[in-house]
């Protein structure tokens, strides 16, 4: 319909997020749509960012925007306002993206938080702060020593306090982090500096995180992680452990996917 264009590409995008979506959404909580798959395919493929942010949201989902912001002050507060909050045009108050969440990065300190921190309190949204990601060289900064302690200790430790002026009903902030799966030994001293936020865990499946290591996230309750699986899910039907549903099926196997995922997390408890 739309022949070889930025058009046609964000037109499948959301066709086939929206099949996944079906599928899975009784049996999970939360997506994570990484804005740069988005961003790559321009203006239409923010639309399809867009159309499956509100569509997710009409299915009872918590959207956790991927889209790691953070900058001086006043750039900060226009990341926020697009999309966790709003802005006024004339007298009238309009919403961009309107995740529920978003990934941050602390780089720029508390001038680049702040900002993110004042909408979540305004909007009850929250955000996730970077603090030990699971790609392999996140070591190169992260696991450098100030003060005795490494780096990711010392923003758990920020988060912590960020967090302290928004903690909810349940307990738990509206500032959560994010530490990956692949370092348990690591995520174990970050739930202790952090006890009430909330932990993102990327890298489960693809990025070799197992069921095994994810018990130290979690606090006694039970609670205080979330744990994503990215092309596990999505790409589910390119395993040979679900090959036979086949490409036309592709949802069909993300659902299954999800479901064996489900209860090997659950194996730990």
């Amino acid at each position: 319909e739309h022949g070889e264009t930025l058009e046609a590409a964000g037109a499948a995008i959301w066709e086939y997020n929206k099949g996944i979506i079906d599928a899975v959404y009784d049996l999970i909580p939360a997506v994570k749509p990484q804005i740069a798959m988005y961003e790559q395919f321009g203006i239409p493929g923010l639309v399809a960012f867009d159309k499956t942010v509100k569509y997710c949201q009409e299915k009872g989902l918590v959207v956790i925007g991927d889209v790691k912001r953070g900058d001086i002050g006043s750039t900060s507060t226009a990341y926020a306002n697009g999309h966790l909050g709003s802005v006024t045009i004339g007298n009238t108050v309009c919403r961009g993206f309107d995740e529920d969440f978003i990934t941050v990065n602390p780089y720029l300190g508390t001038d680049g938080i702040k900002p993110f921190v004042d909408v979540c309190k305004e909007e009850k949204k929250g955000i996730f702060v970077l603090v030990k990601t699971s790609n392999p060289s996140s070591g190169e900064l992260q696991d450098k020593e100030v003060d005795g302690k490494p780096l990711y200790e010392l923003v758990g430790s920020y988060v912590d306090k960020w967090g302290s002026e928004c903690v909810g009903e349940s307990g738990y902030s509206a500032v959560g982090a994010v530490v990956g799966a692949t370092y348990p030994e690591m995520g174990k001293v970050l739930r202790k500096v952090m006890p009430k936020s909330y932990i993102l865990v990327p890298g489960y499946g693809a990025q070799g995180g197992t069921a095994d290591g994810l018990k130290p996230y979690f606090n006694e309750d039970g609670l205080g992680a979330i744990v994503n699986s990215s092309r596990g899910i999505i790409c589910a039907y390119k395993q040979e452990k679900y090959a036979q549903f086949g490409e036309a099926n592709y949802a069909d196997a993300s659902r299954q996917a999800v479901i064996d995922m489900r209860d090997d997390i659950n194996s730990i408890f």
